[in-house]
């Protein structure tokens, strides 16, 4: 958590996979108004270190979608394939303590293993340098990470047995996300990270990192999921998922309800800025639900 003598530096870190969605918004607003209320910083990174998914525009549609909505952000914005070289750093800190080991298993190898998903530990016993094409995994110790969440609560894991040994980079060469996210975070020296619930699961290895790493850990606040009616993530829901900026302001409203602020009903017809002061000055982040998910 952060403390009275520590400044509050959050962040909102979108993939440029699509058009700006529902739950983008819901992540953006939730992530802004707990650093605007704690007299923080707020940054804006731009998560492209699946360069495979990139779509091309769409970094400049979010950062123009954002202005739009009056998000104003802290500093340059980063994006993560400027940080290559600190992710290197990185790996060899772990490579050094003998942590990583090469892997040829293919996902649906892992599929098709008595463990599922969870990594058996079939390629272990191999060491780099490994002449055949090859992922990179870091060693699952049996370490159990517990962490409070803000909104969601006391989470645990145990890394070995719940997650098992897990890719920190990929046969093509490109660093995976649980990697990339821990180092960009101590980087900018974020304290608090505040996003979607489908990322909470993830968590507990990204703490491991920081351990093995020497990081701080920040806080964490994880908010529920846009949904829906089959469960699914809404920017995945067909026809539901670019929001209109010319719908800004009841947008914004319909967000703030979501995050279960209970906007007022004089505040309908208001404009962006009317709905950002209230939202600053009433903000309550024990009123979020505690569900993982919500239907819209």
């Amino acid at each position: 958590m952060t403390t009275a003598s520590q400044q509050y530096i959050g962040r909102f870190a979108p993939s440029p996979t699509g058009p700006v969605h529902f739950g983008t918004l819901v992540a953006a607003v939730g992530s802004y108004l707990q650093a605007m209320t704690q007299n923080g910083d707020w940054l804006l990174r731009i998560d492209d270190v699946d360069t495979t998914r990139k779509v091309e525009g769409t970094d400049i549609d979010i950062i123009r979608t954002l202005e739009a909505f009056g998000f104003q952000w802290s500093g340059d914005i980063l994006y993560q394939t400027q940080m290559t070289s600190a992710y290197e750093i990185a790996l060899k800190q772990l490579i050094e303590q003998s942590l990583v080991f090469p892997c040829l298993c293919s996902r649906k190898q892992l599929a098709e293993s008595e463990g599922g998903m969870i990594y058996p530990g079939t390629c272990r016993s191999r060491r780099l340098p490994e002449s055949e094409e090859h992922s990179l995994r870091l060693i699952a110790e049996d370490i159990t990470i517990t962490f409070d969440d803000i909104v969601m609560g006391k989470q645990t894991q145990n890394i070995k047995t719940d997650c098992g040994d897990f890719i920190i980079k990929r046969r093509d060469g490109l660093f995976a996300y649980q990697l990339a996210v821990v180092v960009d975070d101590a980087i900018q020296g974020i304290t608090e990270v505040v996003r979607g619930t489908d990322l909470l699961d993830s968590t507990p290895r990204q703490i491991y990192l920081q351990h093995l790493l020497g990081y701080p850990t920040p806080a964490y606040c994880h908010l529920p999921l846009a949904v829906d009616a089959a469960g699914n993530k809404i920017s995945k829901s067909e026809g539901k998922s670019k929001i209109e900026i010319i719908h800004r302001e009841e947008l914004l409203i319909s967000t703030l309800d979501f995050l279960g602020q209970q906007v007022p009903d004089a505040l309908s017809g208001s404009g962006i800025e009317d709905i950002w002061r209230w939202a600053t000055d009433n903000w309550d982040v024990t009123k979020i639900p505690t569900s993982k998910s919500i239907q819209l």
